[in-house]
Parts: C-alpha cells; structure tokens; sequence
C-alpha cells in the first residue's frame, strides 16, 4: 500500500479518489489533498477522510507520501512535475501530460533522471475490451491493416461556464482534443503504431463557451489510414473499431463493455465485460510499478509521439491542411 496525495479536487480529481477508496482496495490510498481553493474541497476531504493542505510544498515535504496524482489544469502539469521529480515523489498525471513536445520531454527526462515512475492516466488502455482488441491485432488476426476509425462523445462541454479552465483555448485548444481526442489517438497509437500525418477540423455546435468537436483524418506510418470524432456536447458514446482484409472488430459502448470480434469466416466472438473500473485499475498498476520500481505499462515514448501528434492537429486546426507529425 502506498500512500498518495491529490492534487486538483474537480470532478475528475474526485472520480481519482472515489475509484479506490473501497476497503477492497489494498494498493493505494489517498491521505492529502491540495486545491487552489480550500472552501470547494471541503465537505469532499471530509468525505473521503482527506487531509487537505494549503501549497504543494507541504506535499513534496512530507515523508509519508509516496506519490502525486495531479488533476489540474494542463499548463500547470510540466512544472508540477518538475517539483514532484526533484523532492523523489512518484508522479501520475491525467492527460494530456503537456500541450508541447518540448515539455513533455522535459518532464520525462526530470522523472528518469529522478528515478521515480511516471504515469499518464490513459485509463482506457487497462478495459479487458481494449486488451482483448490489441491481443487480436497483436496476433495478426485481421490479415493486412487497413483502417481504423474512433469515436467518443460526452455532454459535460453543455454545462460548461465561460470562465472555467476547460474554456480557456490556451488550456484546450483544438476542440474535444484534451479532453477526449488524446485518448482516442492513445488507442491508436498502441493499435497501430505511430502516425505520420493528420488533418484536422475543429467546430462549435452547441457550448456557448468553446469549441466542443474534433474531426481528425489519420495516415499511419505502416501506411494504414484513421479516422476520430470526438465531441463534448454529443450524446455520450464510445467506439473503436479496427478493419482488416481477414477481419473486422469493436469496442461498443460508453464504458467499452462490449467487444466483437468479426473475421471473413468462422464465428463472430461478443465479449461483455460489465461495470469494470478503469480508474482504479489504472492507479492499482501505478502503485504496483512504484512498488515494484518498474515502469508503467503506457511507454513513456508512446506518450511524447502522442504530444507531437496533439501539436499536429493543432497546427493543422490553424492552418487548414494535412500537417506531418513531428520526429521524437
């Protein structure tokens, strides 16, 4: 069991801290937590049993915590890092880990020179349906690759206010592109490889306070084509699917419960896998490579080609035409 501290109580800091905090649970436990404002984390730290405290320095002091789980806005990540590295602490990060190649490296550089684990919380990559999609990619079951197409959709870009940090186009830019985007083309990175090329769209159909859809045409460096549509005011959905010239499968689903796999002859294999939590899962691997002193499953190179494939989609939103994706 390790011992860890939060950082950023928002919505998704607290689905970080609820996801463990099960008596099952014997990896790890949230002690502390630290907010901008301690009055919006008060009846949560009383909750969850959290001992809040006034600066992320009374954090990377304290001996007892092993570990930082940063839930913050993404500009603060590389240097929340920095600090967290420097004083030994392990770090997990949400995504995306920076806005630019240039910092994510740094970060990474900071965590190996430091000797800590570094995660990124792409919690998807730890679904049994993501598992069982790249066993069969693995085991070269769809013949030759021929496309793969992805798409998530969530309502939370509705309700969300001007002056939030998810409104601001410095924290978010592209669109659905932090929000969701990044996980998508995480999965593709893992399915098929690093990308060449992107073209990118961006629009706003129904926030009133930033731009909520991504389109995102794909080319692979193994020469198969891509597609994302994501969006944060579209009725939630999850879909990934991988087409072949043997076969054809997907993930379906907000949850990615459903997993079908379709080849061009024999039986169609369906797999459920209902309720299952990434979250925790996720941090449970986190403690356990902290533990065990071995990396975290997500290569840290996957993670820096998937910034350059983010500052590519960026540039292809501002410039209007196919952008190649940056050496790293």
């Amino acid at each position: 069991m390790i011992n860890a501290a939060i950082v950023g109580l928002g919505w998704w800091g607290q689905n970080l801290v609820n996801s463990v905090s099960v008596l099952d649970c014997n990896a790890i436990k949230f002690t502390t937590a630290h907010t901008r404002n301690r009055d919006t984390a008060a009846s949560f730290c009383a909750e969850a049993g959290l001992n809040w405290v006034g600066d992320y320095d009374a954090i990377l002091n304290d001996p007892s915590i092993k570990a930082v789980v940063l839930a913050t806005p993404h500009r603060a990540h590389v240097s929340q890092i920095l600090q967290a590295t420097a004083a030994g602490k392990h770090v997990f990060v949400e995504k995306p880990i920076a806005l630019s190649v240039a910092e994510a490296r740094e970060a990474i550089q900071a965590a190996e020179r430091a000797g800590v684990v570094l995660a990124v919380g792409f919690n998807r990559r730890f679904h049994p349906s993501m598992a069982l999609l790249r066993q069969e990619v693995q085991a070269g079951r769809f013949g030759t690759l021929v496309t793969v197409s992805a798409e998530q959709t969530a309502l939370h870009g509705l309700s969300l206010k001007a002056d939030a940090w998810r409104a601001h186009p410095e924290e978010s830019p592209a669109g659905a592109m932090t929000a969701i985007g990044v996980h998508l083309v995480d999965g593709m990175i893992d399915l098929f490889g690093r990308i060449k090329e992107v073209y990118a769209q961006v629009a706003r159909r129904a926030s009133k306070s930033a731009d909520d859809t991504t389109d995102i045409m794909l080319r692979f460096e193994n020469g198969a084509s891509g597609h994302i549509f994501c969006s944060t005011t579209a009725t939630p959905h999850y879909r990934i699917a991988v087409y072949g010239t043997q076969a054809f499968a997907e993930i379906l689903g907000h949850a990615m419960d459903t997993f079908r796999f379709v080849p061009s002859s024999g039986p169609v294999q369906v797999k459920d896998t209902k309720g299952f939590g990434m979250l925790r899962r996720e941090l449970e691997a986190f403690a356990t490579c902290v533990e065990s002193q071995r990396p975290f499953p997500t290569p840290l190179d996957q993670i820096l080609h998937g910034v350059a494939v983010f500052e590519a989609v960026v540039r292809s939103v501002q410039s209007g035409r196919p952008e190649a994706v940056a050496a790293t």
